[in-house]
């Protein structure tokens, strides 16, 4: 009588399958540049950061204020007084907001974010005084 060994196809397969995954699928590693674009002394400590959608400000929580930071001009920009103590900065991409969370207090902060832009008018005609707190200026000859 012969000696035989019933092996299912569930049980090569379990065999089989990984040693085949090992020699067709590889790790691979890929080596990453890392190349300091810039360093500034900032003067305070930075409890959190975040950034703009288009890169160009950063916003950097600091105790009782959030410092806006123009990395164009490499300089702080504007600063935001805060009456609470908050911990946390993020930045909402879809409505260009700043949110502040405090761990400690438990408040929640929402900050509209918009961009004022200085449009020189100077030698341009206009109507009104020279000196009006606003100008309305309008782009009829743009294309």
């Amino acid at each position: 009588m012969k000696n035989t060994i019933k092996i299912g196809f569930l049980h090569v397969f379990s065999v089989v399958c990984p040693i085949i995954i090992i020699l067709f699928f590889h790790i691979a590693y890929a080596n990453v540049d890392l190349t300091p674009v810039r360093q500034t002394n900032i003067g305070f400590h930075a409890l959190d950061i975040a950034t703009s959608e288009d890169g160009k400000l950063v916003f950097l929580l600091a105790p009782e204020k959030v410092l806006v930071y123009s990395l164009k001009e490499n300089k702080i920009i504007n600063s935001i007084p805060l009456a609470d103590t908050f911990d946390r900065i993020a930045y909402s991409l879809k409505s260009n907001q700043l949110i502040l969370t405090s761990s400690t207090s438990k408040v929640l902060k929402i900050i509209q974010v918009e961009s004022i832009y200085d449009i020189d008018i100077s030698e341009r005609p206009f109507k009104g005084l020279a000196d009006a707190p606003v100008t309305i200026a309008v782009f009829d000859d743009y294309q």
